[in-house]
């Protein structure tokens, strides 16, 4: 059966942000630790919520509760001048809801960034019928949760019709465990050799291959 419900995470695969994640992650080491952590560190961890990915250089829960606060802080302050669309995806998203699919998304981001990150790149809100944030999940990704109450909310009550689109080794994961079919980006921050381990069902190399989603 063609699928008939596609969720996207948002981070490396609707927005590039890898800029502005990877500047609020240095000034927040800088600032909490006194130096400067290797970049692939955290590009590890992304596709993770931020007190997860924080808990992992923290000495302690408060301590990682500040990190978040000074990361957020850095994240809002400079996300305008540091997200950009990936050329074609847009366009690409648009075409499927000219062939009928319903969208969603589900995303580890927080509601705030996330929608900043939404009107940035020239998505309309609208054109998704829900939107799952980690403000809205208990057990996040790579916990099927987000995927599931994604569809939920947009109304998709079989996974076997639905894909979940994303750039990371937990979003592969957190699809595989929704039963939904699985769909790897590769214009993303993560090679094709890392995702391989999750064993995608699909890989997509460019945006203009969004439209095989459609069956």
């Amino acid at each position: 059966m063609p699928p008939r419900t596609i969720v996207f995470d948002l981070d490396g695969t609707l927005i590039n942000s890898l800029g502005l994640i990877l500047a609020s992650y240095r000034h927040t080491m800088e600032q909490h630790l006194g130096r400067r952590m290797p970049d692939e560190l955290w590009v590890r961890g992304m596709g993770t919520p931020l007190h997860v990915q924080m808990r992992g250089f923290a000495k302690t829960d408060v301590e990682a509760e500040a990190m978040v606060r000074t990361y957020e802080e850095h994240n809002l302050a400079n996300h305008d001048d540091l997200v950009e669309p990936y050329r074609g995806v847009r366009e690409a998203v648009s075409g499927l809801r000219d062939h009928g699919l319903t969208l969603a998304i589900a995303t580890s981001k927080r509601t705030k960034a996330t929608y900043m990150g939404l009107r940035r790149c020239g998505f309309s809100e609208d054109w998704f019928a829900s939107i799952v944030t980690a403000n809205d999940v208990e057990r996040p990704k790579p916990h099927p949760e987000p995927v599931l109450l994604a569809l939920e909310r947009a109304g998709e009550h079989d996974p076997a019709r639905a894909v979940y689109v994303g750039d990371s080794v937990h979003d592969m994961q957190s699809g595989r465990a929704a039963g939904v079919t699985t769909a790897a980006v590769l214009w993303g921050p993560n090679s094709r050799e890392t995702l391989a381990v999750t064993r995608p069902d699909r890989w997509l190399r460019d945006p203009a291959e969004l439209v095989k989603l459609t069956g």
